[in-house]
């Protein structure tokens, strides 16, 4: 008969002590540092100016709202960009394709790449003078789809968001692949012989039965999105102007210039914003299950 295997408590010790120290109270002194005045001058003689810091994000000329705007947009349009392709080359590679193995490796290769490589290399395929990609527009007698790529601001986001598509679908179809393993191919069989096309296939069955993996997907994507930095910074460094200016890098150029009162309340203010979509997430989740 086996027992069940009770653990002491004395082993939670340990990695809860890593959590309040590491974790928990720098989050903490974080959010108490938001009110004040704290930057590199008076580092020893620090003063308390309540919301101070959170006024001047949504109105100082700094225009630091635009950043808090820039990456709710990122984060909702680079999901919207990754997990529709995603899902039908999902829905490609998992029928009998000749070759899907090395078509799977060729998608996922991207997803192992390091952001500062990706972006080093974007940057300079997409140089407007002799980036490969206009160059190779001019070669084909294309030269009038030449673009700033990353200089034109009414081109610059749709620019981070090709990048960022190119690099994160593979990533996002293997998961979608799993979920699609997991269908049992009796439910396809049984809606053919009732005279379903693909297109009814695909509502009734292929997407519930993938609610849970979409949910997962969403997840990372979300987290992803509104910690965004690597790419953005990269390819742009918050320009042309402050085009581009995400939380992430706002508060990397405020915590550089010695603001770090403002820095935090920048970072205070992604922690509600990340806080809200993990418990609206956490919520969906919840109902998901209680339907099924």
């Amino acid at each position: 008969m086996n027992k069940r295997t009770v653990y002491p408590v004395w082993f939670v010790i340990l990695p809860l002590v890593f959590y309040v120290v590491f974790f928990l109270m720098p989050s903490i002194m974080g959010i108490f540092y938001s009110f004040t005045d704290w930057n590199v001058r008076n580092r020893g003689d620090l003063s308390f100016v309540g919301f101070q810091n959170y006024i001047d994000i949504f109105t100082s000329e700094e225009n630091y709202a635009s950043g808090i705007y820039n990456t709710l947009k990122f984060t909702i349009v680079s999901n919207i960009v990754k997990l529709i392709p995603a899902l039908f080359l999902a829905m490609l590679l998992q029928r009998g394709l000749r070759g899907k193995n090395v078509y799977r490796t060729i998608l996922y290769l991207p997803a192992i790449l390091p952001f500062l490589i990706i972006g080093l290399i974007f940057k300079s395929v997409l140089n407007y003078q002799d980036g490969i990609l206009n160059v190779g527009l001019e070669l084909v007698h294309l030269g009038f789809l030449k673009q700033k790529w990353l200089s034109d601001p009414e081109v610059v986001w749709k620019t981070i968001y090709m990048v960022d598509a190119w690099r994160g679908i593979g990533y996002v179809m293997t998961i979608f692949l799993a979920g699609l393993n997991a269908i049992p191919d009796s439910f396809y069989e049984a809606s053919e012989i009732d005279g379903a096309n693909f297109f009814h296939k695909f509502i009734h069955i292929t997407l519930p039965m993938l609610s849970g993996t979409i949910m997962i997907n969403l997840v990372f994507g979300i987290t992803y999105g509104l910690k965004v930095f690597d790419i953005i910074y990269v390819l742009t460094n918050g320009g042309p102007g402050r085009t581009t200016e995400v939380l992430t890098t706002y508060v990397y150029k405020l915590y550089s210039s010695g603001q770090y009162g403002m820095a935090v309340a920048l970072n205070t203010i992604l922690f509600v914003i990340t806080m809200a979509a993990g418990v609206l997430i956490v919520r969906g989740m919840s109902r998901k299950e209680v339907e099924l």
